[in-house]
């Protein structure tokens, strides 16, 4: 406790009070006996105003600091204008407000760090926000690395205030000590081990004249290093605290997860795309003077590959037949798309037996039943070799919708073939229809998808053979890619938003013709159309 009177003369000072002030002694003026804030807020306490313009005592309450430590002063008034001045020591309560403040705005900013990391899964975008956050709120400047690209070695460097900068140097991590460690998903190296002066020129980004202080971290991945961050201070008297290196590495584990989730997107997308090449059926084009077309769509829209497949597998030789796949795995999605691989990798193995369609589809149901898997499938098989103006068709469907052969006056006929399961029995019965097509005619084989397709008004009627049947009596003459763009046009008419199948369809069309020529430069043979 501390009283001083109107004219800022210590009074009396307790002994609590003469260990915290001992120069308050009485008779000595407050101005040289305790700090500037505690003197001002007597003076003003004590200015001569009205009773009621006085303040409560507790609103004359005020905080300053003697030497290191943290002082709350209370105002009480006594007798003959004299104050006294309770002192409490609220260090420890200021500390833990200043410790509890700096978390908070540390949490905030992993928490707004780790929403805008995890909102893209772009591995360069991941990069730039990791560099710009860490420069903005961490240091002065940040580079990120990411793990070496054969002699390069991506890095992202941002200087505070500024945007981040992409560049790939050929340089030696082994330069910067511990650079190299981080990378390899080492622990760091405290900041107090390094020596800012000895930091190459390739790593102090542009805008940045100094570095004073540096802290290396990895990067953590999902089971390998996503790379490592750097942090820089140009002030050697702001170098980093070991709590503040602490905290960089919690900012660096959320990183380095986002772009390790990033890189492993980018990777598995990669990987998928090159599977669905392999998966999604092929553009079809005129072989050999037969012109083939061919449409395919997924049972949902958000797919690529499903069930369904179809392939044209060209004649080893002019004259020789060229030999379509259709089929249909059952069940629909990334399961049945796996399957239908599996089948066209067996078929195209068994080309050499092309001719012989019942020993191909024999040699198929036998892997099949060989497999783990319990899927079945149905398939038509069509040769297509030209003769003069026509086009020479052996058909043979195993468990398959027969093919329907248009005329090019409208009429429609239904191939005589049919067949069982392939994949479901141990032996399969199969027989084999020939089909001359002249020019202008068309042989359509299609899929169950886009017959047993239901839409229409009511939305649950079936689209049906018929209604197929008249879909297609209204391309006589059309060209193969015509066709299939009619049929997909008027069965995703039927269809709408429902679910539905898997569809496709091939064409096969002996094209109208005027002469032989020479081949077209993209067609096997001798005709053109």
């Amino acid at each position: 406790m501390l009283v001083a009177d109107a004219r800022a003369v210590v009074v009396h000072a307790n002994e609590a009070a003469g260990l915290v002030f001992p120069d308050a002694r009485p008779g000595t003026a407050m101005a040289d006996a305790v700090p500037g804030w505690l003197a001002s807020a007597h003076a003003r306490h004590t200015a001569p105003l009205l009773p009621a313009q006085r303040p409560p005592a507790e609103a004359g309450t005020v905080q300053g600091a003697v030497g290191d430590r943290s002082y709350e002063a209370h105002p009480t008034p006594g007798d003959n204008g004299t104050v006294m001045w309770w002192l409490v020591d609220d260090t420890d309560h200021r500390l833990t407000r200043e410790a509890l403040w700096t978390e908070r705005e540390r949490t905030e900013f992993l928490v707004r760090s780790s929403n805008l990391l995890l909102s893209s899964l772009n591995l360069d975008r991941c990069m730039d926000v990791t560099a710009q956050m860490a420069a903005d709120h961490l240091a002065d400047a940040a580079l990120v690395f990411a793990p070496l690209h054969g002699v390069e070695l991506p890095i992202v460097s941002c200087v505070r205030g500024g945007g981040p900068s992409v560049s790939r140097p050929v340089v030696d991590p082994q330069e910067v000590p511990g650079l190299a460690e981080a990378l390899q998903g080492f622990p760091p190296v405290p900041s107090r081990w390094l020596d800012p002066s000895a930091a190459p020129a390739w790593l102090v980004p542009d805008g940045l004249d100094t570095v004073g202080s540096i802290v290396i971290t990895p990067l953590p991945g999902h089971g390998v290093p996503a790379g490592a961050l750097v942090l820089l201070r140009a002030d050697a008297a702001n170098a980093f605290t070991e709590g503040e290196e602490v905290f960089a590495r919690l900012f660096a584990a959320r990183a380095g997860a986002a772009m390790s989730a990033a890189r492993l997107y980018a990777e598995q997308a990669s990987i998928t795309d090159t599977l669905m090449r392999e998966l999604l059926p092929p553009a079809l084009r005129q072989l050999s003077g037969v012109e083939y077309a061919g449409g395919y769509r997924p049972s949902k829209d958000h797919e690529r590959v499903g069930g369904d497949f179809y392939d044209v597998h060209p004649a080893a030789a002019d004259g020789e037949p060229s030999l379509v796949v259709l089929g249909d795995v059952c069940g629909k999605g990334l399961e049945a798309a796996v399957m239908t691989g599996k089948i066209r990798n067996t078929l195209h193995a068994l080309l050499p037996m092309a001719d012989d369609h019942h020993r191909i589809l024999s040699l198929l149901n036998t892997s099949l039943l060989n497999s783990e898997s319990t899927r079945f499938a149905t398939i038509v098989l069509a040769s297509a070799a030209r003769e003069g103006n026509t086009v020479r068709l052996r058909l043979t469907s195993a468990g398959h919708p027969a093919p329907l052969i248009l005329r090019c006056d409208g009429r429609m006929e239904e191939a005589p073939t049919k067949g069982t399961l392939v994949g479901a029995l141990p032996e399969i019965t199969t027989e084999t229809a020939r089909v001359t097509l002249a020019p202008g005619d068309t042989c359509v084989l299609y899929t169950d998808g886009i017959s047993e397709a239901r839409g229409g008004p009511m939305g649950g009627a079936m689209f049906g053979e018929e209604r197929l049947r008249r879909a297609l009596s209204e391309c006589a003459a059309m060209p193969a890619e015509a066709v299939v763009e009619h049929v997909q046009m008027l069965a995703s008419q039927w269809v709408g938003s429902g679910r539905h199948d898997d569809m496709a369809v091939v064409v096969i069309s002996a094209p109208r013709t005027n002469h032989l020529s020479a081949v077209d430069g993209h067609t096997r043979g001798r005709f053109t159309t």
